[in-house]
């Protein structure tokens, strides 16, 4: 199955409409759609992984923490970390690869950085 992606709430929405920009048929939803403002590391999680999608996020001080322990108890598809230091360009074009080269099987309970 193709990877689809959720952008979590602090995801500079940028990257999400570039990625869409460049490849339509790319299942990556906006966190406004989801209902994710507001909730809690664990919830967004959650419903990410109730709908069969990879959580792509800035946070990395305090989500790969809380995803670690969300693994132990329940499969996720996934958890990919872009820094916000990273060129907007280079996180679009470093989506499009996973999506382009990978299965979303590929990235179940993993925790990656985007670029890697």
């Amino acid at each position: 199955m193709k990877v689809r992606l959720q952008a979590d709430a602090d995801l500079n929405e940028h990257i999400v409409k570039g990625v869409l920009r460049r490849e339509p048929g790319i299942d990556f939803r906006t966190a406004s759609p989801a209902g994710l403002y507001g909730l809690r590391d664990l919830e967004v999680l959650a419903m990410a992984a109730g709908e069969g999608r990879i959580l792509v996020s800035h946070d990395r001080k305090t989500m790969p923490r809380i995803c670690a322990k969300f693994i132990q108890t329940t499969n996720s598809p996934g958890l990919f970390l872009v820094s916000q230091k990273t060129d907007v360009l280079i996180a679009i074009e470093s989506l499009l690869l996973v999506w382009m080269a990978s299965e979303a099987e590929d990235w179940t309970n993993r925790i990656a950085a985007i670029p890697s």
